[in-house]
């Protein structure tokens, strides 16, 4: 075979490699089922293969997406010999991982005889496509051509087929790099929040009105021209980029499910950045299990809520003007069925006093990196909320009202992980141009573009993973599996990224000084939260193993 109509091989190849999870599935579900069901005793049993199988049923899913992004530039007529390049390595390596090894972590392989498909691999492995692409997809001539494309400014189509979505990414691609990059450095090594007068300037530009109704002045565009903005601003530094999320969090969990005074009240001053939100779930003994907060609210004599309990990795919170909070009103009933959703108003913090509300404390935790939001621990001693501060003035309702914005919120990350990751590679490839050694530019040494070249291809198609999870948003369809899936990868992907730009810059990409120090420590983070990978992996393979998604 040669490389002519290479999206047709690859599409013939995802056949073979969707039949292939489809027999992963039939092995790890008859071990995770009863009576027909996914049974959450033998999932945990069996998470190291369940988790396995989530993680390889992810590859063949952004591969997919990755196909249908090839044959969107072919279309127009953009598929070109960089196109080509990242399709068939990308398609090379993940089919190598998927029949011989693939990483959970840094030390957690799964392998197909842990799952009883050693068969099954063997078959995919003698399959004319697939074995095409593991012989021929991802070789070092390739990587090397890609490496060189992109050190002569080439770069992997990224239009989107649409005329007003392509425009803002360039209008946020010239903002980060004029406003952005030249600043991320010294307001990370200074530890203090992002400058007020940044995020005015983000609120001009509309970030925080993107996903709010126009109807409350927001600007209706949606979870895919969301991604945009957040990748790019991410490109510049993650905390511009998480800016946007925490409206998006309060946006949707209003938008969606308050009442109709609410969304008047709220609404509005969210999207046009005069109300910075931020989000109060996690407490210090439950992490990601929401099951058992205990921060109380209880009525009071006028109607009003106070609040009684302790929060943990509050992002934004000194600044923030309001609080959507994860409550338990009704300490009688165990477990989801008690908790409900507040939006509580607050005084924002000025210099020297963070916290100036009657009943509210806080105390910053010092963390690694994505400092420019900074994170706290949060204190609540008779804190009072407004009789009308009850998302959708119904008790009981908290976790559902939640769970319905964690597509949302994990698509975001996903595209804050693509910024990341493409920072990394903007600072690796510059910097292997710049840096010589042994009398050429590392480039030239074939294990600095190895890393670049497969840097390159994987983002591409975390990118478009997320992208597609993005759509299926759009349309109003359920794509928690999606979402769960393109965070997962593309966390994996920015990590990775950063990681070996960090490798190629030698001793100096661990020195304080050099931008890529940063970017690790901030892409570290993105493994861990809006779910830790370990509970994407877990959402992902139960969704998946279930005979009907309910």
């Amino acid at each position: 075979m040669s490389d002519d109509d290479l999206p047709a091989k690859a599409t013939a190849a995802h056949a073979a490699l969707e039949r292939y999870i489809d027999a992963w599935r039939e092995r790890v579900g008859a071990a995770v089922r009863e009576d027909g069901r996914v049974s959450p005793a033998l999932l945990e049993a069996e998470q190291r293969r369940a988790h396995g199988y989530a993680w390889a049923a992810t590859l063949v899913a952004a591969l997919e997406a990755g196909l249908d992004w090839a044959r969107r530039a072919h279309a127009c007529e953009c598929f070109g010999e960089v196109e080509e390049l990242v399709l068939s390595i990308a398609f090379g390596e993940y089919c190598g991982q998927l029949v011989g090894g693939l990483p959970m972590s840094q030390t957690e392989i799964v392998r197909p005889e842990d799952f009883g498909a050693g068969d099954a691999a063997a078959k995919l492995r003698d399959d004319p496509h697939v074995a095409w692409f593991l012989r021929e997809g991802n070789t070092a001539a390739k990587r090397a051509r890609l490496a060189a494309l992109a050190a002569d400014g080439s770069r992997p189509d990224e239009g989107l087929g649409d005329e007003t979505l392509d425009l803002i990414r360039t209008q946020f691609r010239t903002f980060t790099a004029a406003k952005i990059t030249p600043n991320a450095q010294s307001w990370h090594s200074a530890d203090e929040l992002i400058p007020l007068k940044t995020v005015e300037q983000m609120a001009e530009l509309g970030v925080f009105a993107i996903c709010i109704d126009e109807e409350y002045g927001g600007l209706g565009l949606g979870k895919l021209a969301m991604s945009v903005v957040s990748e790019e601003l991410s490109r510049g530094w993650i905390c511009a980029g998480s800016l946007g999320t925490r409206s998006e969090i309060a946006g949707e969990l209003i938008g969606k499910n308050g009442t109709a005074e609410q969304k008047a009240r709220w609404l509005p001053g969210i999207a046009d950045g005069s109300l910075l939100p931020t989000a109060v779930f996690t407490e210090p003994d439950t992490g990601s299990d929401l099951a058992s907060v205990r921060t109380r609210a209880k009525r009071i004599e006028d109607g009003s809520w106070e609040v009684h309990g302790a929060k943990t990795w509050i992002t934004h919170a000194a600044r923030a003007d309001i609080m959507t909070m994860m409550v338990r009103t009704d300490p009688e009933e165990p477990g989801y069925g008690g908790l409900s959703m507040l939006i509580a108003e607050k005084t924002r913090g000025a210099e020297g006093l963070d916290f100036p509300d009657h009943g509210l404390s806080g105390e910053e935790i010092e963390v690694l990196g994505y400092r420019g939001m900074k994170e706290y621990t949060l204190g609540f001693d008779g804190f009072r909320v407004r009789a009308d501060g009850l998302l959708g003035g119904k008790e009981g309702e908290g976790f559902k009202q939640l769970m319905r914005t964690f597509e949302g919120a994990r698509i975001q990350t996903a595209a804050r992980a693509i910024g990341v990751a493409w920072n990394a590679f903007d600072l690796g490839l510059q910097y292997a141009l710049d840096r010589k050694q042994f009398g050429k530019p590392l480039i030239e040494f074939p294990r600095v573009s190895d890393k670049l070249a497969l840097m390159l291809a994987e983002i591409v198609v975390a990118r478009e993973l997320t992208y597609s999870a993005a759509r299926h948003k759009d349309k109003g369809e359920r794509c928690d599996i999606e979402a769960g899936m393109a965070k997962l990868l593309a966390a994996r992907v920015a990590w990775s990224a950063a990681d070996n730009a960090v490798q190629i810059h030698g001793g100096n990409g661990y020195a304080l000084e050099y931008p890529i120090s940063r970017v690790l420590c901030d892409a570290r983070i993105l493994n861990i939260f809006e779910g830790a990978a370990e509970i994407q992996a877990q959402v992902i393979a139960r969704g998946l193993l279930q005979e009907q998604r309910d």
